[in-house]
């Protein structure tokens, strides 16, 4: 039996969550999907340069789920920069930081 699936926690969501290439037009564009966990993870190991284990530790997650993460994000933003796609931001189970417990966001959209 599978562990159970822990919401991430994250600090907000982003201000702009859709980028694509510049001169093509979005409908002849691929699109890749980044949630909002992935982006976060971004946010705090490349913009932050949070240490793995105290980024995983403001999301609520383990060490280990946090470098599944990353990794599965930044594979997503390579493949949108060396591919020319675009790259749409949306989904995941997420919880807002700064809520209250009975008062989480939780958004389940976008996960297989």
């Amino acid at each position: 039996m599978p562990r159970p699936f822990k919401c991430r926690r994250v600090r907000c969501k982003p201000d702009t969550n859709y980028f694509k290439p510049r001169g093509l037009p979005v409908d002849a564009l691929e699109e890749v999907l980044l949630t909002v966990d992935e982006f976060e993870a971004v946010r705090l190991a490349d913009l932050e340069g949070l240490y793995q284990e105290d980024a995983a530790k403001k999301m609520n997650i383990s060490r280990q789920t946090f470098g599944n993460i990353i990794e599965s994000a930044r594979k997503k933003i390579s493949d949108c920069l060396v591919n020319a796609k675009a790259l749409k931001i949306d989904g995941g189970t997420v919880r807002m930081a700064g809520m209250a417990r009975g008062q989480s966001r939780e958004r389940q959209r976008g996960r297989p």
